[in-house]
């Protein structure tokens, strides 16, 4: 399986000055250190992808984690020398300066209203004083022969997730009646072929995309669609084409909240002159989410 992406720091930089007024912020992060809001000024991208340059973060070794669900955070994640530290940094726009002023040990996924953070088979809920401590999603999901990855929720409260322990699986978990049910594996529509995983799901649960290794692919791994049809199942995987996928590593999709692009990832996997293995520097690129509605009239 490709080697897990752990994302250790995550800064959530709050753009609403109205509540944050009564917060005094604890640090002054320094004036170069600004960020500009709205995809950082960057200008948007066409039909084909172009790389997201998140250059001017690397100084503090930050990139592009994702876009809050109401276009008034964004989430930026740093490598740190303890590989399993996570955390919630919270930022405060003062002067169009971004000051810290609170910290969690989490890395969240946002819920469609941002009153909950998920990270695997946890969360945390905002309070008036901040964050909720740590909770479990459930004895359902507290499984020791279950490894995830990355869970995806969508607005109306679906849960999918991959699972590396078990042929790298995904499965979903929806709520009936007000209850949530078992979670479930998913079938071969998207069940198949090898490094399945990272799976994103609309907020309206109308379509998924994920990324597996399978045949007539492009080499490595690929993105793949699947949009969900009248009777609930789910449509033919469809490969997301050769203006996505590339011959080497093509992953980590996420559409951001406003549907307008689809963000992934690659990364290519090379050999040194010993013989011994490792990755490139994961890169990010951006295109219109249009690609996706395009591949409608695929299915």
């Amino acid at each position: 399986m490709r080697p897990i992406n752990f994302i250790i720091l995550i800064l959530v930089i709050t753009l609403i000055l109205n509540a944050c007024k009564n917060k005094n912020p604890k640090t002054n992060y320094n004036d170069s250190s600004a960020i500009e809001i709205a995809y950082f000024g960057q200008k948007p991208p066409g039909l084909i992808p172009e790389i997201f340059d998140d250059s001017f973060l690397s100084e503090n070794n930050w990139k592009l984690k994702g876009v809050a669900q109401d276009m008034k955070q964004v989430y930026l994640s740093s490598n740190d020398d303890s590989p399993f530290f996570r955390s919630v940094i919270v930022f405060q726009q003062d002067e169009n300066q971004y000051n810290v002023w609170n910290k969690y040990k989490f890395t969240p996924a946002s819920n469609g209203n941002d009153s909950i953070f998920y990270c695997k088979n946890k969360y945390i809920e905002r309070t008036d004083a901040g964050w909720s401590e740590i909770k479990s999603l459930g004895s359902m999901f507290e499984r020791e022969d279950w490894g995830i990855m990355s869970l995806s929720v969508s607005s109306k409260g679906t849960y999918v997730f991959d699972d590396y322990k078990n042929n790298d699986v995904i499965r979903i978990s929806t709520i009936k009646d007000g209850k949530r049910e078992k979670p479930r594996l998913l079938g071969k529509e998207i069940n198949t072929g090898k490094f399945t995983c990272h799976p994103f799901i609309a907020p309206d649960d109308s379509y998924l995309i994920w990324e597996s290794e399978r045949e007539g692919g492009y080499g490595g791994t690929d993105l793949y669609v699947s949009f969900k049809q009248q009777d609930g199942s789910w449509g033919t995987a469809i490969n997301m084409g050769n203006d996505i996928n590339t011959s080497i590593e093509d992953g980590s999709a996420n559409v951001t909240p406003d549907g307008k692009y689809l963000f992934f990832t690659r990364i290519e996997e090379k050999a040194k002159e010993d013989g011994s293995k490792y990755w490139t520097e994961q890169k990010r690129y951006w295109v219109s989410a249009q690609v996706i509605e395009n591949l409608r009239t695929k299915e």
